[in-house]
């Protein structure tokens, strides 16, 4: 049974809300593993702690059924409780705050008009000081801008559309940014320049990205849109359910979101970008001597079949060249050895594939081989990366305690 207030709203309103909780990804974060979407209970690891979310559905005794506009309003413009008390910015309030009041309605309408579920999460528990909430209020003062997002005039419209999504309700910085020591995103040449979130490196979203060939509006709003593309790899990871959401968003939005992430790119042209492209992956193929060793041996057994340079049949999904894919270009090696300890089970979209998890089947000493092997093959120009052991280990951990 829809809410009493939900029958206010009308259904282009809450449809308009649905998209923007998909932009918002808001499922994404509020929900445990194998529970109820939006009913709470996914734990995120912060370096201040471990934070809880929260139940999102409209129970009047354990969601947000008693919550008015204006109190939903105030939290995510102000990061301020329907009871008073401070939010930790885990809610990236200091995104959603540039959102339109229209679309703030909007978003509550369709989070109103959803089944209510009871749900009561456990509370997050930090240590002190940081569980101190009123000191939440400082922090604000220093670090929040409450007010909606202003259109740069010297910009087009499509520009500030993708601008309104990325730095408001997609709030891409939250994950791509880095933090400060206060916790609150860094500015200047720092915004969207990678960070490391959860165990999972996100990379830099501008010009310092690693990737060997540039991104282009064209090859982000494929990303997005499809999750993969032909000169940069697939969205595994977290983004892969990001991409999953994105895909209830209309297509000029997502163009608008590739457009503004383009702008803090190198400018080159689609045909540039495709030549760049090959030649990375000649290079790639130029420079393997083909000697025999563990790694090899492992990749030829486990991974051959599926990933290949384009010269041989394609098995599962899409198959682009590892010599183009960021995670081998990186400084660290964690996003690729969690990839092939975890696999891929759950894949941004279909046709994409799926990848099996070898982490019962290899040992630390083989993902070790095999990942120094696949850094040492396809980015020959990279320097061999720093105390490997060490990573497959502590990642290996870290999926254990999960």
């Amino acid at each position: 049974m829809l809410p009493s207030g939900a029958s206010i709203y009308t259904a282009a309103t809450i449809e308009r809300g649905r998209q923007l909780a998909a932009a918002g990804d808001c499922v994404v974060c509020h929900t445990a593993p194998g529970g109820i979407p939006n009913a709470g209970g996914r734990a995120m690891d912060t370096p201040f702690g471990k934070i809880v979310t929260t139940n999102l559905t409209p129970d009047a005794d354990t969601g947000i059924g008693l919550w008015s506009f204006s109190a939903f309003q105030r939290a995510m413009r102000e990061g301020i409780s329907r009871d008073g008390h401070h939010l930790y910015p885990a809610f990236p309030y200091t995104a959603f705050a540039k959102t339109s009041d229209e679309d703030l309605t909007a978003l509550y309408a369709y989070l109103m008009a959803q089944p209510a579920v009871r749900s009561e999460p456990p509370p997050t528990r930090l240590a002190f000081p940081y569980n101190v909430r009123p000191l939440m209020a400082g922090w604000n003062a220093l670090f929040n801008d409450p007010a909606p997002y202003q259109a740069n005039p010297t910009q087009t419209v499509e520009w500030n559309r993708g601008a309104y999504l990325v730095n408001g309700l997609g709030h891409c910085g939250a994950c791509h940014t880095p933090r400060n020591a206060f916790g609150a995103e860094r500015s200047g040449k720092a915004f969207l320049s990678g960070a490391m979130v959860d165990g999972w490196e996100a990379p830099a979203l501008t010009a310092l990205s690693r990737a060997p060939v540039p991104w282009t509006s064209e090859e982000l709003y494929r990303y997005l849109r499809q999750g993969h593309t032909e000169q940069h790899g697939i969205a595994a990871g977290p983004m892969g359910p990001v991409v999953k959401e994105l895909s209830i968003l209309p297509d000029a939005d997502i163009r608008a979101m590739a457009t503004y992430l383009a702008s803090y790119n190198e400018p080159v042209s689609e045909l540039e970008s495709a030549e760049r492209a090959r030649q990375v992956v000649l290079s790639a193929q130029k420079s393997f001597t083909g000697l025999p060793g563990p790694g090899q041996r492992l990749f030829n057994g486990a991974c051959a079949s599926c990933h290949h340079d384009g010269d041989g049949p394609r098995l599962l999904g899409v198959n682009t060249p590892l010599a183009l894919n960021s995670n081998l270009h990186s400084e660290r090696p964690d996003n690729l050895i969690r990839v092939i300890l975890n696999g891929i089970r759950s894949p941004a979209a279909a046709d994409i594939g799926f990848m099996p998890a070898f982490r019962h089947s290899l040992d630390d000493t083989q993902i070790e081989a095999l990942a120094t092997y696949m850094r040492k093959r396809y980015a020959p120009a990279e320097p061999a990366w720093r105390d490997v052991p060490g990573a497959v280990s502590r990642l290996r951990g870290a999926l254990d305690e999960h």
